[in-house]
C-alpha cells in the first residue's frame, strides 16, 4: 500500500482514501493473503482509519507445542491526531519530560504521510492472542507415568548416563 501524503486527502473526494487489501504484508507471516479494507478519512485537525481485515497465521501452542492455525480478524477505528511535533532544546533532549495524559495519543504532521500499510500490520499484531492455546481443552505435553515399568519406557542413549545416576539416587 502507497503512503498517503495527508494534504492531498483534502483534495479527495468524500476527504478520504480508500484501499482494498488481498496482501501479504511485509514482516507478519500469514499463510494467507491480508484480506480487508482499509479507509483513512481527513477531519480538519485528526484522521479517521478504519480496516477491517483478515487473515490466517500458524501460532505454537503455549500448552503442548504444537502449531495451529488461527484466523486473525481486525474491525477497528483509531483516531490520530494531525499536529505538529514539539521542538525540544537540545539540553532537554536528554532530560526526564513529564507527559500528560492528554500527550499520550497516536499524532503525526499534518503536512506528512501516513503509512496505511504499517497501521494495518501494527493492529494485525495486537490482534494475536497472548496466550496462544490450540484448543481449550488442550491437555499440554504428554509425560510419561513414573511409576510404570521402566523397561517399557523408551529410553534415549544420550540420556542413558543420567537415568542410571538417577536410579542410583533412588536405590
Amino acid at each position: 500500500m502507497e503512503p498517503v501524503y495527508i494534504p492531498n486527502l483534502i483534495h479527495m473526494s468524500g476527504r478520504q482514501q480508500r484501499y482494498d487489501i488481498q496482501e501479504h504484508l511485509e514482516g507478519l507471516d500469514t499463510l494467507t493473503p491480508v484480506n480487508g479494507k482499509v479507509s483513512v478519512a481527513h477531519h480538519g485537525n485528526f484522521l479517521e482509519v478504519i480496516a477491517k481485515a483478515e487473515t490466517i497465521v500458524t501460532l505454537s501452542c503455549d500448552r503442548c507445542l504444537q502449531q495451529y492455525n488461527h484466523r486473525l480478524e481486525v474491525d477497528v477505528s483509531e483516531l490520530i491526531w494531525l499536529e505538529e511535533a514539539a521542538d525540544l532544546d537540545e539540553d532537554e533532549s536528554d532530560a526526564e519530560v513529564e507527559v500528560a495524559m492528554d500527550d499520550l495519543v497516536e499524532t503525526l504532521s499534518p503536512k506528512g504521510h501516513f503509512h496505511p500499510g504499517e497501521w494495518l500490520y501494527e493492529q494485525l499484531c495486537l490482534a494475536i492472542p497472548q496466550r496462544q492455546l490450540c484448543d481449550s481443552a488442550c491437555p499440554g505435553i504428554a509425560i510419561e507415568d513414573e511409576a510404570s515399568e521402566p523397561a517399557l519406557q523408551p529410553i534415549d542413549q544420550r540420556w542413558a548416563s543420567l537415568q542410571a545416576f538417577k536410579e542410583n539416587l533412588l536405590n
